[in-house]
């Protein structure tokens, strides 16, 4: 098999037979001419299917390294898919360390029809095994919790999940497949926000889903055609210009967010630093095994999302947020330019105030998504920033 950054390139980018341009064309049609009444050619109706849809799922999945794949109108539409699949009187596990949206998702929409759902720290085996009902028909994480970057053992919850015979599901957002494929853990579903490090660039909203089972394929693509949450021809080609560069820049970033991680530890009005690739991360060793298996040392990543808690008041918090000058106060994540974000007030604000102290999402918790700048200006930047809001006055 061709290494990764080649199939990005090529797989599913097959220069165009009629004309050889090595860029296929973008397919804007929404309906397609027929053989004869009652006989259907490979496409019928864009909804269905379209050629450039079709050429961005062939490259997810040889990358995620599954069967096939779909490319969904946004991140939050490839989870709720996931969701369909479920019953009244189902139950969900999900884990605590989950992005808002999907907390919002599971508790405002899943719940409404009859599927409940609990949380539990998906870092203790022990508890995830309690939590487990005879009802439970979906286990749902993230390969990198958001926003505490807690890092679940997928191998051996998709262990636990197959003796029972429960569906496994993760976010892997974080992660990418650059560093992270877990269909080869076992798990049957892996999700991306191509929004994010997929597109890359904060110009395109789209989600994903692989799977490494025909059968299971065939009912998420019947749920996605039936529902209709499918990702349009334009942001379909814009996701797949950005995976061509996908390995390129999730390596630089990472190497720029271990730097920060390292500095930001060194700061006294730090109070922790949360970071996979740091020793002092709890999961250390975990991450350690299931990052970026291809490399080891200094040649391994650990992705470019940090967060980190400040010794300091809310206030101080939003101003150091709101002072920065490269770091970008806005959510979302994974694009070129850098993006800093206080999770309790913004993408963890759909959580309840009580359910955010419970899960850890703090007042002082900051989020940053680290883009491809130069080192030394992010540091500078953010150096500015927390002298601004936390040196006492003169």
């Amino acid at each position: 098999m061709a290494g990764f950054r080649t199939r990005a390139i090529h797989v599913g980018n097959e220069v165009d037979p009629s004309t050889g341009a090595v860029v296929p064309p973008v397919h804007f049609a929404s309906t397609f001419e027929q053989p004869g009444a009652g006989e259907w050619g490979k496409y019928d109706y864009s909804r269905s299917g379209n050629p450039t849809r079709t050429g961005l799922q062939t490259t997810l999945a040889s990358l995620d390294g599954g069967c096939g794949a779909l490319a969904f109108s946004s991140g939050m539409a490839a989870i709720h898919a996931v969701t369909m699949l479920l019953r009244s009187g189902d139950h969900v596990l999900a884990g605590s360390d989950i992005y808002g949206g999907a907390y919002r998702l599971l508790h405002r929409i899943c719940d409404a029809a009859g599927v409940t759902v609990s949380l539990v720290d998906m870092t203790d085996l022990d508890a995830v095994q309690s939590a487990i009902r005879d009802e439970t028909k979906l286990i749902w994480g993230e390969t990198i919790g958001n926003p505490r970057m807690t890092i679940p053992d997928l191998p051996k919850i998709a262990e636990i999940a197959k003796q029972r015979g429960i569906l496994t599901g993760v976010d892997n957002t974080f992660g990418t497949p650059a560093l992270m494929r877990p269909l080869d853990w076992g798990i049957d579903i892996v999700m991306h926000s191509a929004t994010k490090y997929l597109g890359g660039h904060s110009d395109c909203l789209g989600g994903t889903l692989a799977v490494s089972n025909p059968e299971l394929l065939d009912r998420l693509y019947f749920i996605q055609n039936a529902t209709g949450a499918v990702l349009d021809p334009m942001s379909c080609f814009l996701v797949a210009r950005g995976l061509k560069t996908l390995d390129v820049r999730v390596r630089e970033q990472s190497r720029t967010a271990m730097k920060l991680a390292r500095w930001l530890e060194s700061l006294d009005q730090v109070r922790a630093v949360l970071y996979p690739g740091l020793k002092s991360h709890r999961q250390a060793g975990l991450a350690g095994q299931l990052f970026d298996p291809e490399f080891e040392g200094d040649r391994k990543c650990f992705g470019a999302m940090i967060t980190f808690e400040l010794e300091a008041s809310l206030d101080q918090v939003k101003q150091v947020c709101q002072s920065t000058r490269l770091f970008h106060l806005a959510v979302s994540l994974g694009a070129v330019e850098s993006l800093i974000e206080q999770p309790a007030t913004m993408s963890h604000a759909s959580y309840a105030p009580e359910a955010r102290a419970r899960h850890g999402i703090t007042d002082s918790l900051i989020r940053l998504s680290v883009g491809l700048e130069d080192f030394d200006d992010l540091q500078a930047d953010l150096s500015t920033a927390l002298d601004a809001a936390l040196s006492p006055p003169a």
